[in-house]
């Protein structure tokens, strides 16, 4: 019996280390994972870890030779649900905007199932009115937030911003697809 069809998007923060946990998981529990990177996030975790880890090949480009209807249109038929982890401030106001000016930003606004996005950045741009102003957006699009924690941010401080743990994303998700679907 195969599980549920998950498109994971990282976007660029040092959060995107965890993300290779969230997909471990996800893969562990049985689900197909396909995982969309950003550029900048590829400036902080590698396609190869992702790609060991889901045994499928990363999507970053919007014009790639793999998906020849385009890989938005693909995964996005594909999917069953999309959660964007990390979200940083960058791609959630891209997004609240209807921005499509890379591949993951393009996906989600293709996309038609349900959305998760677990922000994590630096606790003064959570808290800025622009960041709430652009997550209320998204709330109010249909978007889930998974709200970030509080704890040590890599800018050498305390406070809200840091991406919720894996396991809660993962626990989250696996919640909302409900069981697999009959083979």
């Amino acid at each position: 019996m195969a599980g549920h069809e998950i498109i994971l998007g990282v976007s660029g923060g040092i959060a995107a280390f965890k993300s290779a946990a969230l997909a471990s998981q996800l893969v562990q529990a049985g689900h197909g994972v396909s995982v969309v990177m950003t550029p900048a996030a590829e400036q902080f975790i590698g396609a190869a870890t992702f790609a060991a880890i889901t045994a499928r090949p990363v999507a970053s480009r919007v014009f790639d030779p793999a998906y020849p209807l385009g890989a938005h249109i693909e995964l996005s038929q594909r999917g069953q649900l999309l959660c964007i982890a990390p979200a940083t401030a960058d791609f959630l106001a891209r997004t609240a905007l209807g921005m499509a000016d890379d591949l993951l930003a393009t996906l989600y606004l293709g996309f038609t199932g349900p959305v998760f996005m677990a922000p994590a950045m630096n606790c003064q741009m959570w808290e800025k009115p622009s960041v709430q102003r652009n997550v209320a957006q998204l709330r109010a699009d249909g978007v889930s937030i998974i709200d970030p924690e509080e704890g040590w941010l890599s800018c050498r401080t305390r406070g809200a911003g840091r991406m919720a743990a894996p396991e809660s994303i993962a626990a989250i998700i696996l919640e909302a697809l409900g069981p697999w679907p009959a083979s």
